[in-house]
């Protein structure tokens, strides 16, 4: 296995053993194009590690059954697992209870879902719905249906030229009419930490509920529900390190009881005739048909492997690769990074005048390196700073310095080649 390791001069050296670290995740073994794999798209997916992987083998040889409606060993297994990964996830984002812990496919699934179930018992003509100007399209889109449904309006707070929110807008933004807020908690195309207990606190001050979309904070940032005071958040297990095709809603109890279903079908019903339905108590209203099991358990092993590392020391690591890569991008010529907040996630974009971010990104391809270009499903954000796409490198607690040289050294092959 390759690894580097190199951490002299390096705030993280002796945060934690990245070399460990490292041999957890097999992938990164891999070779690309004959070189060693270089991988910077954690802001798209995160890789796994092994325990995760392991987890859901374990689930298919030992313990395969649904959940929730057998008596039989295998299923009573099966729903202790599912329903301890509840649990956990309840814990790791500090609520009130599990039954404010809805699994669905993602964070878009549970942001359609508030959309739809929520926003069509709440809203009506005339209402308003609040945005940021850097919403991936995820947390921009069901919005857009439900009021086109409902003929509402769309208002969208600002961001400045530094890709930081203009928050002494929120004034001028909400108001009696404003109905809910859809609030991105970290710029996935940006890396900006918005300060999104501000802006929940002045809905409040309107009686406006939040829906944090925090798929990008959740492997990057603590993320306490009850200090945000948030009625809801979404997030996604795949960028946690856990598997994709399973996700989170938490939203408060009092909210999610008097929400009407988003789905129907087996499990979320409590009594059934031909002409109506009776629905089950939180949380299996809204978790309809079989649910994703063994990624939900494979979720709450990713959730422990990231509690053992510690999210502090996590944060920490990655800010000093985010100092150190961004120092040195900043060195070259004709590269302009695109989202200089004070306050960011682990998450660069950048851009050429006279390069495209796609030719950046299949040129660092055969030179073994992966990062994202393209427009990061935030095209109305592109459109705010005058450009088409950037290129996008994000880290994660498995990359080290070396690989950002390794980017560097990459991106000089680009200048030079197209110079």
């Amino acid at each position: 296995m390759t690894n580097r390791t190199e951490t002299s001069g390096m705030p993280e050296a002796g945060i934690f053993n990245i070399e460990k670290i490292r041999n957890d995740f097999p992938i990164l073994s891999k070779t690309i194009h004959g070189k060693p794999l270089v991988y910077l798209d954690n802001a798209a997916t995160t890789q796994k590690p092994q325990i995760v992987i392991d987890s859901l083998v374990e689930y298919y040889t030992s313990m395969n059954a649904n959940v929730h409606r057998g008596v039989h060993h295998l299923s009573e297994v099966s729903t202790k697992a599912f329903e301890d990964s509840r649990i956990k996830i309840k814990n790791f984002l500090n609520a009130n209870s599990d039954k404010e812990i809805i699994f669905t496919r993602g964070t878009t699934e549970s942001i359609n879902l508030v959309a739809s179930s929520y926003g069509r018992a709440n809203f009506k003509a005339g209402d308003e719905i609040v945005v940021t100007a850097m919403e991936h399209h995820s947390n921009l889109v069901p919005w857009q249906l439900i009021a086109k449904e409902k003929n509402m309006t769309i208002k969208v707070i600002p961001v400045d030229d530094n890709g930081e929110l203009i928050l002494n807008e929120l004034e001028n933004i909400f108001s009696e009419k404003t109905k809910f807020a859809a609030i991105n908690f970290v710029s996935n195309s940006l890396g900006t930490i918005n300060d999104v207990k501000k802006i929940i606190e002045t809905a409040h001050q309107y009686n406006v509920p939040v829906l944090l979309d925090a798929a990008q904070a959740i492997n990057h940032l603590p993320v306490d529900v009850q200090k945000l005071d948030c009625e809801f958040l979404a997030f996604s297990g795949h960028k946690l390190y856990g598997p994709t095709g399973i996700g989170v809603l938490y939203g408060k109890e009092k909210l999610l009881d008097a929400m009407p279903p988003f789905m129907g079908g087996g499990d979320m019903i409590a009594r059934v005739t031909y002409n109506e339905s009776t629905y089950n108590e939180l949380p299996y209203k809204f978790e309809a048909g079989t649910s994703n099991i063994a990624d939900a358990i494979g979720l709450g092993v990713a959730i422990d492997y990231v509690e053992q590392m510690g999210i502090e020391k996590i944060a920490m690591y990655e800010n000093s690769l985010l100092e150190y890569a961004t120092a040195q991008l900043q060195k070259l010529d004709g590269l302009k990074i695109i989202g200089t907040a004070k306050n960011k996630c682990a998450v660069i974009s950048f851009i050429f005048d006279t390069i495209h971010p796609h030719d950046v990104g299949t040129f660092l391809d055969f030179e073994g390196i992966a990062i994202r270009t393209g427009h990061h499903c935030t095209q109305p954000l592109m459109h705010r700073f005058g450009i088409p796409a950037t290129s996008r490198a994000s880290f994660a607690m498995y990359n080290t310095k070396d690989e950002i040289d390794i980017l560097i050294n990459g991106v000089k092959k680009v200048i030079e080649v197209f110079k």
